[in-house]
Order: structure tokens, then C-alpha cells, then sequence
């Protein structure tokens, strides 16, 4: 999450399940660029900074993982910015749904309409209007903060280019989503 002066966030990059927050810091990056937020509930692990740097420095296999992971989240940040600058807030929405249904493993998510504005940098009566078009449409399924997705390959076909784009980008440098 990157946080602005006037107290508005807007999501740069999504992490899931197999993913890391922070481990550019790890990497000697000294501090954390960003602000990582919990979207569902889960099971997380906390690593100590320089612990993770020191068993990094005697497994290469370890770093170069942690060096591609950060890869996979500046090719997703760059591509947020693109998507953002570029493309309509429907198919930012169903990037946005389908991105957090493959890091989460699940066609149930629990956002409200209001924190997906933040998400999507819309107000929420931008998500409300999205919402209900793909609700007519058969795509999902939504009622006071929960989302069911209902048809994932045409809510697919509605996403923005974006979506492939950061898929394809994590999949070469770290490998498919283990489910």
C-alpha cells in the first residue's frame, strides 16, 4: 500500500499465501518502501530482519527466490501504475477480483464496496455502479461485503490485459500458484 499526504491509499501490489512482504530489507534495502496490509485471514510468519539476511547469505537458492519474488512485486507495481493510468475501472475491478481469488484460493472474498474504492483509487459509488453491471451480468454474486465469483473466465475476459500481465510475470520467475 502506498499511503498519500491526505491519508488515501492506493494498493501497488498484492501478495498472497507463498508470498513475502518487506524482503527487500532483508536484502540490505535498509527499510520498507511501503506499508503492508492484511486483506484476509490467514496464517502469517514474522521473520526477524537480520535473521532472514543471514540464513539468505548461506543459501543461494534462498536469495536468488527472495530476489525474484521483489522482482515479482516491481513488475506488479509498475504494472498497477500502468493499469491505473490506463484502463477503465470495470476491468481494474475484475483484475482486481482475480487477482485476489488466485492469491487467496478462493471464489468467496470479503471486501466492502468502500475498501475496494481504496483498493481501485474510485470512490465508492464507482465500485457500487461496477458491481452491480457484473452482478446483472452472472460474473459474481455481491451483498454487504462479500463477493462470490460466479464465472471466472468472463470476468477474465472483462479484466484489463493487466491481469495476464502480472500472472505471466510471477509464474516465469517464481512458478505457478501452489493451490
Amino acid at each position: 500500500m502506498i499511503t498519500l499526504s491526505t491519508g488515501e491509499m492506493v494498493e501497488a501490489a498484492m501478495i498472497g499465501k507463498d508470498g513475502v512482504v518487506g524482503a527487500s530489507a532483508a536484502l540490505d534495502g535498509k527499510i520498507a518502501v511501503s506499508r503492508g496490509i492484511i486483506q484476509l485471514s490467514g496464517e502469517i510468519v514474522v521473520c526477524d530482519v537480520e535473521a532472514l539476511k543471514s540464513v539468505a547469505i548461506q543459501s543461494p537458492k534462498l536469495l536468488a527466490l527472495l530476489m525474484r519474488h521483489e522482482q515479482t512485486v516491481y513488475a506488479q507495481a509498475q504494472q498497477s501504475a500502468a493499469c491505473f493510468a490506463t484502463h477503465q475501472v470495470e476491468a481494474r475491478f475484475c483484475r482486481w477480483l482475480l487477482r485476489a481469488r488466485d492469491l487467496s484460493d478462493s471464489d468467496y472474498l470479503p471486501f466492502t464496496q468502500e475498501y475496494l474504492g481504496e483498493m481501485l483509487g474510485v470512490r465508492r459509488t464507482s465500485v457500487t455502479a461496477v458491481a452491480r453491471t457484473l452482478q446483472e451480468a452472472g460474473l459474481i454474486k455481491y451483498a454487504r461485503g462479500k463477493i462470490q465469483i460466479v464465472d471466472a473466465e468472463a470476468l477474465q475476459a472483462n479484466a484489463c490485459e493487466c491481469y495476464g500481465s502480472v500472472k505471466t510475470h510471477y509464474e516465469r520467475l517464481i512458478g505457478p500458484l501452489k493451490k
